[in-house]
């Protein structure tokens, strides 16, 4: 079972998919989020890497994520790369996962790929007002990337705010279910999570009577 949560930027998209793992079980998930899979840039220069369109599809390795997703569907584990925020590079280290029952993918853009919609069963999507979710990349980009105040704000007004518009926001229609104020909507997930629980105890049950005969 394939999970995708989108919304833009700050909207809660980690805070609803930390509170699912928490109501389902975090070893019955495994979680990935899309901004791993940036393109590694670490021959390029460090003043050119900052001045890309990180809120462009184009910034993401799909091939990747996309083959990652597949794998773990069929069964197969991966190694997730690890990004470096401060230097727009990936870490040389991986991260091992194994595959789970369900699988939750997260970031801005998972729905503006249509390879990734295919392979998802539910798709949420985290919508939060636009000043909310600024105010929120503010602060974690200045406290969690190194980053100043001013600059965070010229990437907001030159690509952030844009290619949300462009891509995030249409992509909302392709949701099965839509969670205003992200995390702080705590019936909108109780609901989700017991939608989920419910279908990892059918699917336990399915696959009770092959575990049995192969006993």
């Amino acid at each position: 079972m394939i999970i995708g949560i989108c919304g833009g930027t700050g909207s809660g998209k980690t805070t609803v998919a930390n509170r699912i793992l928490q109501a389902v079980g975090a070893h019955e998930v495994a979680f990935i989020q899309q901004d791993s899979y940036y393109r590694d840039l670490d021959r390029m220069p460090l003043d050119y890497r900052r001045k890309v369109n990180f809120d462009h599809p184009d910034a993401i390795d799909n091939d990747l994520l996309v083959g990652h997703i597949r794998d773990l569907k069929s069964g197969r584990g991966v190694d997730l790369p690890l990004y470096d925020f401060r230097n727009h590079a990936r870490r040389k280290e991986t991260l091992r996962m194994e595959p789970k029952l369900i699988t939750i993918l997260e970031g801005i853009l998972i729905f503006a790929e249509p390879r990734l919609l295919e392979e998802m069963d539910v798709k949420v999507f985290v919508d939060t007002p636009d000043d909310i979710r600024f105010i929120r990349r503010l602060r974690r980009d200045v406290a969690e990337r190194g980053r100043t105040a001013d600059s965070v704000i010229e990437q907001y007004l030159a690509s952030v705010r844009p290619m949300h518009l462009q891509f995030v926001e249409p992509s909302k229609r392709f949701a099965d279910v839509i969670i205003p104020e992200g995390g702080h909507n705590q019936v909108s997930i109780d609901l989700l999570s017991g939608n989920i629980r419910a279908r990892l105890l059918e699917e336990r049950a399915r696959r009770a009577p092959a575990t049995a005969a192969q006993s």
